[in-house]
């Protein structure tokens, strides 16, 4: 049995944190760089490493510390409890997936009983930042506690998820995001190298206080990298704010093929896919106006059949349309897919609103893993 490295640890720490910055240091030495992209996370050196050598066990106490901005602008607009506990649910998420590293399939390290200690700290350092202290003490080869939690990874085929708080490239100063990478694995990034079409990168004060990604509704919009990974069945997920009608999320289009949109058309949500090939549209929208909700949506296409469903606050909508004649074995693989955008001979539609997460699935999940995904994507925004 191999010793677990602190090193490795620390690794691991590193590579969970995609929200922002990571800094390895003191606290003292956070507003020494001010192109810091925030939420930050400081990892202190540990301060006692205790190898149980004969027990087969290495003991390692951590303090780690999460910061985010909380301007005066920001006070105005949210209370500093929210931003605390938006700060919090990004610091057990992280804590979450080291665990899930290093428990999915054996226990190499678990977190000792009754060990964590939390603080809360407001105007910390020279720029306003909100901080958390996490304090915990970490062992390897004991088992002791297993995650719980589902996450858009823990189902297979997810070929695109991406997440405002995530893998985005963006420029300090002016917040124009330039790339956007996929968390899934796959390279299925998107990007947008024209800086007067570049959305905005938000920190917060969308959905539940959190990140978000802003379309001006004239020009900004992402392009996929390499083409479409959808092939004849597909599940997606998202969560926005859509502002205007006809608006995208999503969009693709082959003409001769196939063609999708999800987002709003006359004020209402519709998700349509289309066999241009047959002149054939499947088209599901909700039965109420919902410009200008923060939402979740999702899109299941199986064979013949879409199947929709819509959830903010005040609203819980599905809708479903098929057709016997529709081809049940075209594909969605020959273009690019767009982001915030839908490009085809009739011409382009941009959207105006924020995106929080896009996930999608190459093949249509059961009932019973939608529930999974939609849950963990509510827990995290609080949409209804």
């Amino acid at each position: 049995m191999a010793i677990t490295r602190l090193t490795d640890i620390i690794t691991v720490f590193d590579s969970k944190w995609t929200y922002g910055d990571v800094k390895f240091g003191y606290d003292g030495e956070v507003n020494q760089d001010h192109d810091t992209k925030y939420p930050l996370m400081l990892v202190n050196p540990p301060e006692s490493i205790i190898p149980e050598i004969y027990n087969g066990r290495e003991e390692y106490a951590f303090e780690i510390n999460f910061y985010n901005l909380y301007s005066q602008a920001a006070q105005s607009v949210v209370t500093l409890q929210k931003r605390w506990d938006n700060l919090q649910d990004l610091s057990n998420e992280w804590l979450d997936l080291v665990l899930k590293t290093y428990q999915d399939v054996t226990v190499e390290v678990y977190l000792n009983d009754e060990s964590i200690e939390i603080e809360r700290i407001k105007d910390t350092n020279n720029d306003k930042l909100v901080q958390i202290k996490l304090i915990f003490t970490m062992s390897s080869f004991t088992k002791c506690f297993r995650p719980v939690s589902n996450y858009p990874s823990d189902f297979s085929d997810l070929v695109i998820w991406l997440r405002a708080d995530s893998g985005v490239t963006f420029d300090i100063p002016t917040k124009r995001v330039s790339a956007w990478a996929d968390g899934s694995g796959n390279s299925n990034d998107v990007a947008q190298a024209t800086a007067s079409k570049q959305p905005s990168r938000i920190g917060y004060g969308g959905i539940n206080d959190k990140a978000y990604i802003d379309f001006n509704g004239t020009s900004s919009s992402f392009i996929s990298d390499a083409l479409s990974p959808i092939t004849e069945n597909f599940t997606i997920f998202e969560v926005s704010k859509i502002n205007n009608s006809p608006d995208p999320i999503i969009g693709y289009a082959k003409t001769g093929g196939g063609k999708l949109w999800m987002g709003l058309n006359l004020g209402k949500y519709y998700a349509t896919v289309v066999d241009d090939g047959n002149e054939i549209e499947l088209v599901a929208h909700t039965s109420v106006v919902t410009t200008g909700n923060n939402h979740i949506a999702i899109l299941k296409k199986h064979n013949k059949r879409i199947d929709l469903e819509y959830y903010d606050s005040a609203n819980s909508l599905s809708e479903t349309d098929n057709d016997s004649g529709f081809n049940n074995s075209l594909t969605f693989n020959g273009a690019n897919f767009y982001i915030g955008s839908y490009v085809d001979v009739a011409g382009t539609f941009s959207l105006e609103g924020n995106i929080s997460e896009v996930i999608v699935y190459n093949r249509a999940l059961t009932d019973k893993e939608i529930s999974d995904v939609k849950g963990y994507l509510n827990l995290k925004y609080k949409i209804y």
